[in-house]
């Protein structure tokens, strides 16, 4: 897989030229186009590259990605385990240790052919069978990064001091199935997502341009807002990435509480699912990074070797249904995992009304 030159691509946008990697923010305001990979645990990858240019995702070519089998997949947490994780959440909130955290768990299976898997190749699939507003690929084999996201949500834009954040918290088959709790919950993100803002941006700049936005997606419909705000003259990106991460939407409020019972309940790291991708173009003064939801990543550490993997999560508040949230990530996953595993739409023995795979009590679920 070191055969696979290093790339990023971030819809039409295409870096390649390799010059250097470094995991210290301040890079970031220094030169140059820089991809981004800031894993949920905090690991940080900045990749600087000599060549940008704008080119179309290449058509997804048949064959070219090979992905797991469909009931390849095993799950972090199964289906006991997370819906007592989210009643354990509804006991700290309770307790008043917590108001909401976002609950998830990661789904790995074997790839079946390692060495030839592109994460590029799935970018293709995924932009043919399930576009994104941030659909993007990292690939950095030599530094253990390969990502393939379409992620639906903005964690951080930027445009010299201005910086917007478009936190994405409801979800639901429909607009009408959205629940109060979905909106609630929603305008409490906004707040946590406010004061993370608040804290590098000048005071009294900071606002919510769109409230409670209902925005359709392939499968799903999810309720969307904007915070916005003018960061200090002094304020980079060393400063900006510790304010706002990990990002609000998939952590919790209070944040702090929410990352230590994430800590306590969740089975193994997150790793990029719910980190931080995209890119910084240091001389422009721009950014885009996606919060890495929808997103899948090559684990080549395992002792039983490579593996895709894949996150799927929900918050959970005090009118959380363990049964429903345990259901609103099969929601999330369902789709991408049949796309990952070449089975989306091919009417695939074994999905049930979700479309994931709950054979032999092995789970996409």
């Amino acid at each position: 897989m070191h055969d696979l030159a290093p790339l990023a691509r971030f819809g039409n946008l295409v870096a390649s030229g390799l010059r250097d990697v470094t995991h210290d923010p301040e890079a970031l305001d220094s030169t140059g186009f820089w991809a981004v990979a800031a894993d949920f645990e905090g690991h940080l990858t900045c990749a600087r590259f000599d060549d940008v240019r704008t080119e179309p995702v290449p058509a997804a070519v048949p064959g070219r990605w090979r992905g797991p089998g469909a009931g390849d997949w095993t799950s972090s947490l199964d289906r006991a385990a997370y819906t007592s994780g989210v009643r354990r959440i509804r006991e700290h909130i309770a307790a008043g240790d917590v108001y909401q955290v976002n609950l998830c768990r990661v789904l790995s299976a074997p790839l079946p052919d390692p060495g030839a898997a592109d994460v590029d190749a799935l970018t293709a699939l995924l932009a043919r069978e399930h576009p994104a507003a941030y659909a993007g690929t990292i690939r950095l084999p030599g530094h253990g990064v390969e990502i393939a996201t379409a992620s639906p949500e903005l964690y951080l834009s930027r445009d010299d001091l201005t910086v917007e954040s478009g936190p994405i918290k409801g979800t639901a088959r429909t607009a009408a199935e959205l629940l109060d709790k979905d909106r609630a919950e929603n305008v409490m993100i906004v707040d946590l997502v406010r004061n993370d803002l608040g804290r590098v941006c000048a005071p009294g700049s900071v606002t919510v341009p769109a409230l409670l936005r209902v925005e359709p997606y392939p499968g799903l419909v999810h309720l969307v807002s904007t915070v916005r705000g003018e960061l200090t003259e002094k304020a980079g990106w060393s400063d900006l990435l510790p304010a706002t991460f990990p990002p609000g939407s998939v952590s919790g409020a209070p944040k702090s509480s929410a990352l230590a019972i994430i800590e306590e309940l969740e089975a193994e790291p997150r790793g990029p699912y719910c980190g931080g991708i995209g890119w910084v173009d240091a001389d422009r003064g721009t950014a885009s990074l996606a919060v890495g939801i929808r997103t899948f990543w090559i684990d080549r550490t395992t002792a039983a070797g490579p593996v895709l993997r894949f996150g799927a999560g929900a918050g959970i508040t005090w009118g959380s249904d363990p049964e429903g949230e345990w259901r609103e990530t099969e929601l999330k996953a369902a789709r991408l995992l049949a796309i990952a595993s070449g089975v989306y739409g091919a009417g695939a023995h074994g999905a049930d009304e979700y479309g994931t795979y709950e054979e032999s009590g092995r789970t996409a679920s």
